[in-house]
């Protein structure tokens, strides 16, 4: 018993030894990868303090809608909401919340630090009482706004995402240690077979078949210079949200969105939301967690019908 055991002791020191040389090689040979934001996505670029802040634009004229992501969505997500809107007289903008999408990874990433970047966002491009309309993660930023300066709004949306906060004990970010974590980092964010299954497991029942440029929206931003030490930090702290007691003072009016197939935020949680802001759950049908994608149209109409 005492050789097998020793065999096999030997056994797991072999192959932690080539799986840590494995991974070191592969971190040296993808090293390369990572560049600035600036030359993986060609702006719009606005400096808010000191990070440049990614966003897009739409429209000229009328009043304002800001939009806000949720993990891991660049504002590529908006590409198809944003005309609509604009065509509906509003002067939309998507903002990118690090550490995700193109904005420069600039933590702290906080609930303050995305405040203060979407209320220097806000002063930068003259946007002023716009409804703010937050998508998943961005619900609890869009939430925590309006509490914080109601006058500062003229209303919220809340898209698929209960503003409340989430995360896992934060000793797990503690297990993202080098060179492991760095190695399947790059391997996982890169590979279209993983973006492609939970693309189709977010988008709903109706998802279309994902070619690699549209998968390519999603993996590109994990290139920015510092995501993959930033998304660490983010996990030791959770995501911020706000509490259920703040959500039901909410006072400045307001809407929530939810598509019927939402597998990551469940619609029990959309009804719970619209009960906690006593409003009703405008629902948008065959729609998965990225409703903006799966039914643009219905999603445009239903933040129309809040600007109104």
């Amino acid at each position: 018993m005492r050789r097998w055991a020793r065999r096999l002791g030997l056994a797991v020191l072999v192959l932690v030894a080539a799986v840590t040389v494995a991974a070191i090689a592969f971190d040296l040979a993808t090293a390369g990868e990572s560049r600035p934001a600036r030359a993986l996505y060609g702006g719009p670029f606005v400096r808010v303090g000191g990070t440049l802040v990614a966003y897009r634009r739409w429209g000229a004229a009328g009043s304002p809608i800001v939009l806000l992501g949720g993990a891991a969505e660049p504002t590529w997500v908006w590409h198809d909401v944003g005309p609509l809107l604009a065509a509906a007289r509003h002067r939309v903008y998507a903002l990118d919340l690090p550490p995700f999408g193109y904005t420069q990874r600039h933590g702290p990433y906080t609930m303050a630090g995305w405040l203060a970047l979407v209320r220097g966002f806000d002063a930068r491009l003259g946007i002023r009482r716009p409804l703010v309309v937050g998508h998943s993660l961005g619900a609890g930023v869009a939430v925590a706004d309006a509490l914080g300066d109601p006058g500062g709004v003229s209303g919220v949306v809340l898209l698929d995402g209960d503003a409340l906060p989430f995360g896992g004990p934060g000793w797990l970010a503690q297990l993202f240690v080098y060179p492991y974590y760095t190695a399947l980092y790059r391997i996982l964010s890169g590979a279209d077979w993983l973006v492609s299954r939970v693309l189709r497991n977010a988008w709903g029942p109706k998802a279309p078949p994902f070619r690699h440029g549209v998968l390519a929206e999603f993996e590109r931003p994990f290139r920015v210079d510092g995501t993959a030490a930033a998304l660490k930090e983010l996990a030791g702290g959770g995501i911020p949200g706000v509490t259920l007691t703040d959500l039901r003072r909410l006072a400045v009016p307001r809407a929530v969105v939810w598509g019927t197939e939402d597998t990551v935020d469940s619609l029990a949680s959309g009804h719970a939301t619209a009960a906690a802001l006593h409003v009703p759950l405008t629902l948008v049908p065959h729609a998965g967690h990225l409703s903006m994608l799966a039914d643009p149209a219905g999603v445009a109409a239903a933040i129309e019908r809040a600007a109104s």
